[in-house]
């Protein structure tokens, strides 16, 4: 899977990233509430905490919850609510040792068609359509998994030459148009409320 990543602008976090199909999975997982950099670079931040060259759900699956919890929770803390997500983490690894013998990259290898893709991604705990489709996206555009239908499935997260998510992020300038997109988003949202409040 080793590919070149640039989601945490960090050079150890995003060579993780780059290598370790959980550590994509987990750092999609903490991608909310949180600056992108900093959810992305939460499953480096783990790894160190916890040993070894790289995360193993096995390991993570059994770990004990109030130890895992702590670890997440260690300053610089994982993410804003680290006790909720170090639970989250948990469960997907969990799930992927129950559903998948704890491969990650088994989610996506041998689905035949985007549609069937998105099904399995949007099984994963703490994965919901958006979520899903935006890892689907960051999948085909940057770690080669592109299976029939992937673009399509993915929606708008799909499309070439966009800077609406993480998918499209390949290196500081992207991530500046991504921003903006995003706090374009919000203002067209706030907006939209505003009016129908009047």
């Amino acid at each position: 899977m080793a590919t070149e990543i640039h989601l945490a602008q960090q050079d150890e976090a995003d060579e993780l990233l780059g290598r370790s199909p959980l550590a994509a999975l987990v750092g999609m997982l903490l991608d909310q509430q949180i600056p992108m950099e900093w959810a992305f670079t939460g499953p480096r931040t783990i790894l160190d905490r916890i040993g070894g060259d790289d995360l193993d759900a096995h390991r993570i699956a059994v770990y004990d919850p109030e130890e895992f919890a702590a670890l997440v929770s260690e300053k610089p803390a994982v993410h804003r609510y680290p006790g909720s997500m170090a639970k989250r983490v948990q469960q997907l690894c969990q799930f992927l040792v129950a559903e998948y013998a704890g491969q990650a990259a088994a989610v996506w290898e041998g689905a035949a068609t985007g549609a069937e893709l998105l099904r399995r991604l949007q099984a994963l705990p703490g994965f919901g359509k958006q979520k899903s489709q935006i890892f689907l996206a960051l999948l085909g555009k940057q770690y080669g998994v592109r299976p029939e239908g992937w673009r399509e499935a993915a929606g708008v997260y799909g499309e070439q030459d966009a800077f609406r998510s993480v998918a499209d992020i390949t290196g500081p300038e992207s991530l500046v148009k991504v921003r903006a997109h995003k706090q374009e988003m919000k203002q067209a949202a706030k907006a939209e409320k505003a009016a129908k409040l009047k």
